[in-house]
């Protein structure tokens, strides 16, 4: 498991009995969690002196029971800022545990010796788009939500990126990778989110299980001939690690060689000691 180690605004504190325990800078938030099926003895007293927690609905979502909390607020993961704020459907607009992920492509930016040229889709609040400019990428930026588009700008703003190169692009992300091949641009690395479910801008219907695969070999047209890496992350039920590794080796490792990793991401959690799993990511490296 890769583990999310590094926090200091944030803390998994407890979790247990389908529900996590955080604290996220001074904020204490109790959510859902499907992962944390386990019994917790919860004799943390934040469980009771939460600032908000978000309570599912029978008859489907929820909604968050709020005492005392800002609409939003900022925290950090080292160089990196971050506005959270909590969302419908328990989110706060960040996954802590992608923090793993971030030390990896900043990482490998860094140590390239060139310029690296990303294209994060799927990209949300802009969590990865902020890492890979922070450590001295090009970025392009794609989400079929304007509103994610806006707030993963505020987060660049906030990390110092306000005049960094990065593209924001508000479209249905296949759309967008065929546009590119046909007009010859070409990335050093990918990035990918993709959801269980979703709608484009235009109506368009993405299954993970039926599309993952044919959009990665699209994506795989819009590689340079050195890309330095390729990431997929998932947070669709039941899908192994495994099985983005084997996507990736199929795609990308038998044209360009490298090396293929995969596993779980996940959260220390302080009263237990044990790490909470928190989805699937798939890594092809060029070395």
């Amino acid at each position: 498991m890769w583990i999310a180690d590094g926090w200091k605004d944030y803390e998994l504190l407890d979790c247990g009995s389908g529900e996590k325990l955080e604290r996220w800078g001074k904020q204490i938030l109790v959510r859902p969690d499907p992962q944390a099926i386990w019994e917790s003895e919860r004799k943390n007293p934040f469980w009771r002196q939460a600032h908000a927690r978000y309570s599912r609905s029978s008859t489907g979502g929820g909604h968050w029971d709020k005492k005392k909390l800002p609409e939003s607020w900022p925290i950090s993961y080292k160089e990196l800022n971050f506005q959270v704020k909590p969302m419908n459907f328990k989110h706060t607009g960040l996954f802590p545990e992608q923090a793993a992920n971030w030390d990896f492509v900043m990482d490998k930016i860094r140590n390239a010796g060139r310029e690296i040229r990303v294209l994060n889709l799927f990209a949300y609040t802009g969590g990865a788009t902020v890492a890979c400019a922070k450590a001295g990428a090009t970025v392009c930026h794609v989400d079929a939500a304007k509103g994610m588009v806006a707030w993963a700008k505020e987060n660049a703003k906030l990390s110092g990126l306000q005049d960094a190169p990065i593209r924001w692009i508000v479209d249905d992300c296949a759309k967008f990778v065929e546009r590119e091949i046909r007009r010859g641009k070409t990335y050093d690395a990918i990035i990918m989110d993709p959801p269980s479910y979703g709608r484009g801008p235009s109506g368009e219907v993405w299954k993970l299980e039926e599309n993952l695969y044919p959009f990665v070999k699209l994506c795989a047209q819009v590689l340079s001939d050195k890309p330095l890496f390729v990431l997929i992350n998932s947070y669709t039920t039941g899908l192994a690690p495994s099985v983005l590794g084997y996507i990736l080796q199929m795609l990308v490792g038998e044209k360009f060689g490298g090396k293929v990793t995969w596993d779980e991401l996940g959260l220390p959690c302080t009263d237990s000691g044990m790490a909470l799993p928190c989805g699937a990511t798939g890594r092809w490296m060029s070395e």
